[in-house]
């Protein structure tokens, strides 16, 4: 990558006085709106950008980014991939020097020349691009949160980098974690794993740094910026087996290398290396007590949380096939899930984000399902239904 990723333009992801949301919009059920609801919550100016709009969330909207008239130094963008690229132009254009691409449909579902298309509009007008097919960052001094997490994250002492936007929503639901920081990657078409080991050791708020890795792109880079690192850095691997990669490749595109050289590699940078997020933010884990030898079909809204257990049960001897219904995925797109499927083991992964619901989710759940409802305050209501229902439940299995 040709740009400059100094922290003096990284602290922009997370310290930004003005951010262009690009997609925002009044309706509920859209990610721009789930977007806007949080931005307007930091103490940070917001300027929703829509063609189509004149106010959304009671301010005031523009056409584009070019048609606002002051600085902005982060845009935060939520538009169908195909015009990704003619917005990225537009920041460009506008001297916006971050960009957090939300949107999907780049290279993890095959489309690399339109991921290719970006990075090249990104390097000729000097953007650092975050995604895309990523949750974005939050931090908590300062309220600013672009994830879909149902939960705000307290402040604290660990900063949390990761490829899964979904895993956040996950730990961060447990309100004894407390963070300085997170960032989702996603695709890491630009900015990966090194660049932000490198700004949050720096950080004085951070006292450990945890990883959840799917791909490294650049080895030999982050394992010098680990090395450099005075800070605690503590590792989550997924696609340790064959099958763990498989879900991975459909997660973030991420077709990992055989995990002997990643364990070389963490070895060699000196970090710490678990086997689930739960041990990395000190939860009890569960662990999932499936007898049958049967295949296993995990129906999940988490991809990072389906290739982990797709490991783990792999490990045990298990056939394990994933259906990734995405973070958008309501009790309806599960349901028309479970009728389709004919594996008579089901895991479903429910993680707390914007748009999810356990509670409805819980209500349609088959009696012999495994139910993994991920977190803890978000999944109260939805417990006491699977408990009632006398259905196997787990909060904290990955």
């Amino acid at each position: 990558m040709k740009n400059k990723k100094g922290d003096d333009l990284l602290v922009n992801f997370f310290k930004p006085n003005t951010i262009a949301v690009i997609g925002a919009s009044n309706n509920p059920e859209k990610v721009g709106n789930v977007l806007m609801k949080k931005l307007c919550e930091c103490e940070r100016k917001v300027i929703p950008i829509n063609p189509n709009h004149n106010k959304i969330e009671g301010k005031k909207a523009y056409q584009n980014v070019l048609s606002y008239s002051k600085k902005i130094d982060l845009a935060v963008i939520a538009v169908p991939a195909k015009i990704v690229n003619k917005v990225l132009i537009e920041c460009g254009k506008k001297k916006i020097p971050n960009a957090i691409i939300i949107s999907a449909g780049f290279s993890e579902v095959g489309n690399e020349k339109l991921e290719k298309q970006i990075i090249k509009t990104a390097e000729k007008y000097k953007i650092n691009i975050l995604g895309p097919n990523c949750f974005g960052v939050a931090n908590p001094y300062l309220k600013l949160d672009t994830t879909f997490s149902n939960t705000s994250p307290g402040k604290g002492k660990i900063a949390f980098i990761s490829q899964s936007g979904a895993l956040f929503s996950y730990v961060s639901d447990f309100p004894k974690n407390k963070f300085s920081g997170f960032v989702s990657l996603g695709n890491q078409a630009m900015l990966g794993f090194t660049e932000f080991i490198e700004y949050f050791s720096k950080d004085k708020k951070t006292k450990k740094i945890i990883l959840y890795i799917e791909k490294l792109k650049n080895g030999r880079e982050f394992i010098k910026a680990c090395q450099r690192s005075k800070k605690q850095i503590i590792v989550v691997k997924a696609g340790q087996t064959k099958k763990g990669t498989k879900a991975t490749l459909s997660h973030t595109g991420s077709l990992a290398t055989d995990f002997k050289i990643y364990q070389g590699a963490f070895k060699q940078a000196g970090v710490e290396v678990v086997e689930s997020l739960a041990e990395a933010f000190s939860i009890k884990k569960q662990n999932l007590k499936i007898k049958s030898k049967k295949p296993i079909k995990i129906i999940t809204n988490a991809g990072g949380a389906a290739a982990l257990l797709t490991d783990e049960l792999t490990k045990k001897g298990h056939n394990v096939n994933v259906k990734d219904l995405l973070g958008t995925a309501i009790a309806k797109d599960y349901e028309q899930e479970l009728k389709k499927s004919k594996a008579s083991n089901k895991i479903v992964i429910v993680t707390p984000q914007k748009m999810s619901e356990p509670a409805k989710t819980a209500k349609i759940l088959p009696k012999k399902a495994n139910a993994c409802f991920l977190g803890e305050k978000s999944m109260t209501r939805a417990i006491k239904i699977l408990k009632k229902r006398k259905i196997k439940y787990y909060t904290r299995c990955c």
